[in-house]
């Protein structure tokens, strides 16, 4: 019988990548439901790194998840497992004798060292990069479930993940309070809000919180166009604007903005804000300030819609693995929940349509994205 065949009496979870609301109301479902069905359900510490250093941990890395375990945690931001965004076990970075960095992998000793405690099945809580990870460990032959996590909600295949609807919630009450020192001021505002290659959080926080320019990936922006809008708003009485730009917008013929890279991790963005900011200055040579939100967007209690996406995609999870599922993606499709071959998502985007309801909403209430084609 092979591993993947074997009957389940053992199942692991790990969360992976950036924190988001809404991963401990998962680690609750997917411990839940696997006790309900006479499993034992255990818990890697922060991401993989548990597995693949247990001796740097009080408890092997792994943590036996129980009833009393993860009472009361649905509603606590974070996650009791911890995360990690760094040390991808497929590029590990190895420091050699010479002090030089190698890259390699060590997917091997994570479906190895999973054996050696009976795993199995793990349930991997991620974004885009877990993803691949999760592709990798089901090839070698680990029977595995992914639940996509992100708060960009930029994963395709998925109608949303959870986490997304705290962010926004939490951004536009910020441009709500915004106003009211801008306008006192008479100061332009500059809000920078996550979102590396799509610009979700920064389109529904930008609407609903009424700013005055959104600045998103999926439209370069003319900054002459910003300065433009704000000239506008000047001629009007109107003497203060609001700019929300998402981390990964950039200028027409431009490219994103880049605070570090590092072997091992992905490229960290970030400086976009201070950039808009201080190119509005120099043109309109108004006083302008920034705020960027950052890891404020990932704190905090997730909101009811996103314990409630975590937990049916938890609980789904469980099912998956009951039902003789493997090597697939936990996927929201109202009313309904589906499994989507991990294979068929890895690399899958969700970008915003430039001719959304959404985007065309915020063009006839006189939103400007800075675009060369609109106002």
């Amino acid at each position: 019988m092979s591993t993947k065949e074997k009957k389940i009496s053992r199942i692991a979870i790990s969360t992976g990548g950036g924190d988001a609301p809404g991963l401990n109301a998962v680690i609750r479902a997917v411990t839940l439901s696997g006790l309900k069905r006479g499993w034992d359900v255990y818990g890697i510490q922060d991401g993989f790194r548990g597995i693949l250093l247990p001796e740097q941990y009080v408890e092997g890395g792994m943590v036996k998840l129980t009833f009393d375990k993860v009472r009361g945690i649905t509603h606590l931001g974070g996650t009791m497992l911890g995360t990690s965004n760094r040390n991808n076990p497929m590029r590990y970075p190895i420091e050699l004798p010479d002090g030089s960095i190698e890259e390699v992998d060590r997917t091997d000793e994570i479906v190895r060292n999973l054996r050696l405690h009976h795993i199995d099945a793990l349930i991997s809580v991620g974004g885009d990069g877990s993803l691949s990870i999760s592709d990798a460990l089901s090839k070698k032959g680990l029977r595995v479930i992914h639940v996509p996590k992100t708060i960009d909600n930029d994963l395709d295949k998925t109608d949303a993940t959870f986490g997304f609807d705290t962010a926004v919630g939490f951004a536009t009450e910020s441009v709500d309070r915004l106003h009211s020192t801008a306008a006192s001021h008479g100061r332009v505002m500059v809000v920078e809000v996550m979102g590396r290659y799509a610009g979700w959080i920064a389109l529904h926080a930008g609407v609903a919180g009424s700013a005055d320019v959104i600045l998103i990936p999926e439209i370069p922006y003319d900054i002459n166009k910003v300065a433009e809008k704000i000239k506008d708003r000047d001629r009007m009485g109107r003497h203060y604007t609001i700019v929300i730009v998402a981390e990964g917008a950039k200028p027409a013929g431009g490219k994103v903005t880049i605070r570090e890279h590092k072997i091992g991790k992905d490229e960290r963005l970030g400086g976009i804000g201070e950039q808009v900011a201080s190119e509005i200055r120099s043109i309109t040579e108004k006083e302008t300030r920034v705020v960027v939100l950052g890891h404020l967007l990932r704190g905090g209690t997730p909101t009811s819609l996103d314990r409630l996406r975590a937990l049916r995609f938890g609980a789904a999870a469980v099912r998956a693995l009951d039902d003789g599922q493997d090597g697939v993606m936990v996927a929201l499709d109202p009313p309904r929940v589906k499994y989507v071959p991990i294979t068929e998502a890895i690399g899958q985007m969700k970008y915003v349509p430039v001719d959304s309801d959404t985007v065309l909403t915020a063009r006839d209430l006189g939103i400007s994205f800075a675009d060369a084609k609109k106002a």
